[in-house]
């Protein structure tokens, strides 16, 4: 800005030169000045005044529509911030093939406290306890008055605890949202689904961990905020689960039996449609693992899966398949079943004498414990581990639970002759009851193998080839007359072709060596309809022993097979199996037309 002079020569030499007063030039010069400065200044207040409206517009305008917002919003308790990862509370459901759900979430609240803050710390120890009769009043006090600044009651608390708790009226009892595990169903596919606990935990909220079963082994993707809360979907029927566990549970008691386990397979698919363990227990109330005894003795241990045992009988169909599918035999083939059979100092032997010789379908229809044997030393053994290897004996079965890996078979040291001839009816190699049901359904659904499956699964493209359809076929037929004149004439079911096979073996001592006299694992393997197998179902009893005759009977054609045999009845019609039903023939009058 060019700033002018107050007595500018020119103008001075002028006005003295006028004779004016040089002095009036330099006080209009002053006033103009002065009344530049003034508008410049009263400018620059405007412009700060402006500025600061439209600041406090702006503030308030924010203001208001933040109240707005809030007054439009569901009210809901402030939450505490943390620096650091964030604890993932949400966990995505679980469902069956239906839909139907068998593990989701529940919104509840967890109480601890803040001793500092109490006013009457003995008055809120003894209120709690009335509350929550577990707790100990005097550690309660201890810790109330003592130098905690936090201390957890309770990690999820219902409802009307809460509002108990509310009561009290103390300022140092509070609460934090969080979401619990919850399973409806109770007890029903305990031991697939596990359970679950809180991992980390924040007065916000928990982290809820999977701790055994498909909870822990899809633990990361149930907690995976990138689906969306999408379902993990099984292959369970949770109306059909509910029959078996009835029946086996009905079973377990009239027979007396220690444990039972049964799977339902598809036998194209190799879904797991149902999977009981027995005893069970309620994943809302999951007790704690034995530290001492047997694990076997718990109801966490899952029979199905991590029970190895010797299954006898069930076993002698592999055999035959194998033989015929190796052009040995034939279901006409004699085979000698005179004995007892002798190698070195063992001594096999059948349940009763059947004579010189029987056919292979009889000696599956009996059960020649013998026959199975001649039949096994011309397979030979390394034939007959790779054709058990190809079925899925030799290794832990790859369904889709954390407890999978700890039932892998027990295998003989020395595969030798000897254990060639025991592991052909089923005593010498240990096995899981899903081995036993993955093993049929790959034998039995047109002789292409099959992996057992907790997933729900649309198209299953078939497996490498076992045998061949043929010698599918035949196995189907034996096993149907195992039920129609064999050992498991009680698992005939009307209106469903049932076949299958007994397997009774004496239960190894947990001590010492040897075999129990009187504890046996009776198993019934079956398929159903035999004309054209859709399912294969295993029952499993745990030293069963049948009372109501004069003597105990223990074999599985008196205790697994008439078990099997009502479970049959009661799913079939649930898995949309239609009875077959036969037409009966006219009889007496016919009408004409006159």
């Amino acid at each position: 800005m060019t700033r002018t002079p107050l007595r500018p020569l020119a103008r001075i030499l002028k006005a003295r030169a006028k004779g004016e007063d040089p002095d009036a030039i330099e006080a209009e010069n002053r006033r103009k000045r002065h009344e530049a400065m003034a508008d410049k200044q009263r400018q620059r207040a405007e412009g700060r005044l402006l500025v600061l409206g439209l600041a406090f517009f702006c503030a308030f305008g924010v203001i208001g529509m933040r109240m707005g917002a809030l007054a439009s919003s569901i009210p809901e308790e402030p939450r505490a911030s943390a620096v650091g990862n964030p604890i993932i509370g949400q966990r995505s459901d679980v469902i069956d093939r239906n839909g139907r759900i068998l593990a989701t979430n529940l919104a509840t609240h967890s109480l601890y406290a803040h001793p500092r803050d109490m006013i009457n710390p003995e008055h809120a120890a003894r209120e709690l306890v009335k509350i929550f009769p577990e707790l100990d009043e005097a550690k309660l006090l201890k810790d109330f008055t003592g130098d905690r600044r936090f201390l957890w009651i309770r990690r999820q608390i219902s409802p009307e605890q809460m509002q108990a708790v509310h009561d009290i009226g103390s300022p140092g009892l509070l609460f934090g949202p969080r979401e619990m595990r919850l399973y409806p169903n109770g007890p029903i596919a305990a031991h697939i689904l596990g359970g679950a606990s809180y991992g980390r935990e924040g007065v916000a909220s928990a982290e809820v961990i999977g701790v055994a079963g498909v909870e822990r082994q899809f633990d990361a993707y149930l907690r995976d905020p990138a689906n969306e809360g999408a379902p993990l979907q099984l292959s369970l029927d949770l109306t059909v689960q509910a029959a078996a566990e009835q029946v086996l549970a009905g079973g377990m008691s009239i027979m007396n039996a220690k444990g039972a386990a049964s799977v339902l397979m598809d036998i194209h698919t190799g879904e797991i449609i149902s999977m009981v363990s027995l005893p069970d227990f309620d994943p809302n109330n999951r007790p704690h693992v034995l530290t001492e005894g047997d694990q076997s003795d718990s109801p966490l241990f899952n029979r199905a899966v991590q029970g190895v045992y010797e299954l006898g009988s069930a076993f002698k169909i592999f055999t035959v398949a194998q033989a015929m599918e190796l052009g040995l035999v034939n279901p006409n083939t004699m085979i000698d079943t005179q004995g007892p059979l002798t190698w070195g100092r063992f001594r096999i032997r059948d349940f009763k004498d059947y004579g010189p010789e029987l056919s292979v379908t009889d000696v599956i229809v009996e059960s020649s414990n013998i026959g199975t044997a001649r039949i096994a030393m011309q397979i030979g053994a390394q034939r007959q581990r790779d054709f058990l290897g190809s079925l899925g004996f030799l290794k832990a079965t790859p369904v889709e639970m954390v407890e999978a890996p700890t039932g892998a078979p027990l295998l003989p040291r020395n595969w030798s002759e000897i254990s060639t001839m025991t592991i052909s009816y089923g005593h010498g190699l240990s096995t899981s009851p899903l081995h036993l049901a993955t093993g049929y359904a790959s034998l039995l659904n047109g002789g292409t193998e099959v992996m057992p499956t907790l997933l729900r699964r649309e198209n299953v493209e078939p497996g490498p080839r076992i045998v061949s359809e043929a010698v599918s076929r035949r196995s189907a037929d034996m096993l149907r007359q195992v039920v129609t004149r064999g050992t498991a004439s009680f698992g005939e079911v009307p209106g469903y072709e049932v076949g299958g096979k007994t397997g009774t073996a004496d239960k190894p001592r947990t001590r010492g060596g040897g075999y129990y006299d009187d504890k046996v694992i009776s198993t019934f393997a079956s398929i159903f309809p035999a004309n054209d197998p859709q399912y294969v179902l295993i029952v499993t009893l745990d030293e069963p022993s049948e009372n109501s005759g004069d003597e105990p009977r223990r074999t599985a054609g008196w205790t697994a097979v008439p078990v099997a045999g009502e479970m049959i009845r009661r799913v079939a019609p649930l898995l949309g199996l239609r009875p077959q039903v036969d037409s009966p023939q006219s009889v007496g009058v016919t009408l004409t037309s006159n």
